[in-house]
C-alpha cells in the first residue's frame, strides 16, 4: 500500500479471496442493513450519482437553555459506485452539519458541510460518575462516530474480493 492509498483510505482484499459477482457485493452491502442499525443501506438515487448509498441521520442532544440553546444536526453519507471491470468500489463520504439555536431549536445558526475519502466525525456526551468499585467510570448518554457505519460496509466490501477505494468525486 503506497502514501496515496493510505491518504485516501484505500484498502485491498487479502491474496485468497476470490472476487465474487456484482450481485453478490450488493447482497453483501445490503446485508449490512438491520433493524438494530442507526443507519441505511440503500440504493442512489439518479441524482447522487452512485450505485448504493449508505445513510445516517443523527440527531444530537440540545445543551444550553432559553436562546443559548443548541442542537447539532447530523448527516453522515457514504456513496459508493461499483466498478465490476476493476472489482473496486469507489467511495466518497459526505458529512453536513446544521446546528440550530432557540427553544425549541428552529434558528439555524451554523452550517457546515465537508466531502472526502477518508472522513471521521466522532461525537460524544456523557459524564462520569463514581462506579460500584469505587472507581471513577464514564456514563454515556449519547455517541456517534462515523467508523460505526464505514468499517462494516468495507468489510463486505473487501469480503467479497472487491477493492475499497476513496475518491474524492464519484
Amino acid at each position: 500500500m503506497g502514501m496515496f492509498d493510505w491518504l485516501t483510505g484505500t484498502r485491498y482484499p487479502d491474496s485468497g479471496v476470490a472476487p465474487s459477482s456484482l450481485a453478490e457485493l450488493r447482497a453483501a452491502l445490503f446485508a449490512v442493513n438491520g433493524s438494530d442499525k442507526p443507519y441505511r443501506v440503500r440504493n442512489a438515487l439518479p441524482a447522487e450519482k452512485a450505485d448504493v448509498v449508505a445513510e445516517w441521520h443523527v440527531l444530537e442532544p440540545a445543551w444550553g437553555t432559553g436562546p443559548a440553546r443548541r442542537q447539532v444536526e447530523r448527516t453522515l453519507k457514504t456513496r459508493m459506485r461499483l466498478d465490476p471491470a476493476r472489482r473496486e468500489v469507489r467511495v466518497c463520504d459526505e458529512l453536513k452539519e446544521v446546528t440550530r439555536a432557540g427553544g425549541p431549536p428552529g434558528r439555524m445558526v451554523a452550517r457546515e458541510w465537508g466531502r472526502g475519502p477518508k472522513l471521521r466525525m466522532v461525537s460524544w456526551k456523557g459524564h462520569y460518575e463514581q462506579g460500584p468499585n469505587g472507581r471513577r467510570q464514564r456514563v454515556e448518554e449519547f455517541r456517534f462516530d462515523s467508523r460505526d457505519m464505514h468499517d462494516p460496509l468495507q468489510r463486505a466490501v473487501l469480503g467479497a474480493g472487491w477493492t475499497w477505494r476513496g475518491v474524492l468525486r464519484l
